[in-house]
């Protein structure tokens, strides 16, 4: 699928419930503190092969000129794809990106920043990715197309 703005949830596969469910606490899915967590990042819908993510407004992610950070917009598009790509295993793999590429288009001010990411095209090991990233009032700051490596998850100990 091309889109050439924010894409419809609706054109994407609804997942089963438990599948759904098992999204439920990521980024926190792994226990401990992590990056996307100290950005603030909230994983709102999982469908197959698409994600929705937020990041709420706060002060603290503020570049000087006053806008949301470009980083914190960055680690919003790196991190929505990744339960866009997992839904498709039974159990999460593990993704490395090996490319990120970004587009900014505007600054984010005194809104959240909304992240639509989806999988364009999957291989046995790559997994090819874009999203988008909006305020609240649907006007575009970031687009990105993103490359991840797949592979089978880690034995837990």
């Amino acid at each position: 699928m091309t889109f050439t703005g924010i894409p419809n949830p609706t054109d994407f596969a609804a997942l089963p419930s438990e599948a759904t469910e098992k999204w439920g606490t990521f980024p926190g899915h792994m226990g401990g503190a992590n990056f996307a967590q100290l950005v603030g990042l909230q994983l709102e819908e999982v469908r197959a092969d698409y994600a929705r993510m937020r990041v709420p407004w706060r002060p603290e992610i503020r570049q000087p000129a006053g806008m949301m950070h470009g980083g914190a917009l960055a680690t919003l598009v790196d991190t929505v794809v990744v339960p866009a790509i997992a839904c498709a295993y039974e159990k999460v793999p593990v993704m490395l990106t090996l490319n990120l590429s970004l587009s900014y288009l505007g600054g984010i001010l005194d809104s959240d920043a909304i992240a639509h990411g989806w999988v364009t095209r999957r291989g046995r090991s790559i997994v090819f990715c874009e999203a988008v990233v909006a305020d609240e009032s649907g006007n575009l700051a970031v687009r990105g197309t993103l490359t991840y490596k797949v592979s089978t998850p880690r034995p837990t100990n």
